[in-house]
């Protein structure tokens, strides 16, 4: 699982170096190292390419052609994905339509969350955790009224 943050550059040709346990889970689930990105929440959002195919497969037991909402965010998620591999010195392209999606310029946090990773602006990082934390007892009383009960 992925966890924890760290700060990054991009460098002139937009990649970013993966931290090395990051780079660990990555290469346990696919030798080649292949991960496949995405768009959602503002951010860049990474995750192995095993488990980039079970969220795939999600969206054919849920799509119903006739639910707006949901092929809306299908094609939104779905077809703005890239497949990327790590190269030697464990760096990641950012293809530019992602790095425009999450306006990521030079400073950057890659945050680990779970079963994936996300590539944020540094400021908006910031401010969005900001705002999280300012929201936290709001955001608990909300996932207990949704019925989620975490063990902390």
């Amino acid at each position: 699982m992925f966890k924890g943050y760290h700060y990054r550059n991009l460098d002139d040709r937009s990649r970013i170096m993966i931290p090395p346990e990051f780079r660990r889970i990555i290469l346990a689930q696919d030798k080649e190292g292949r991960v496949v990105l995405s768009n959602l929440d503002g951010c860049v959002v990474g995750y192995p390419v095993k488990e980039w195919e079970e969220i795939e497969k999600s969206f054919y037991g849920a799509l119903n052609i006739f639910n707006t909402t949901l092929r809306d965010f299908h094609r939104f998620f779905i077809s703005r994905a890239s497949e990327i591999s790590l190269d030697r010195q464990g760096r990641i392209l950012i293809p530019q339509h992602l790095k425009n999606f999450a306006f990521l310029n030079k400073e950057v946090v890659l945050a680990g969350v779970g079963k994936r990773f996300e590539i944020w602006d540094k400021d908006r990082y910031e401010k969005k955790f900001q705002v999280i934390g300012e929201n936290l007892d709001k955001i608990g009383d909300e996932l207990l009224k949704q019925g989620i009960e975490l063990k902390l």
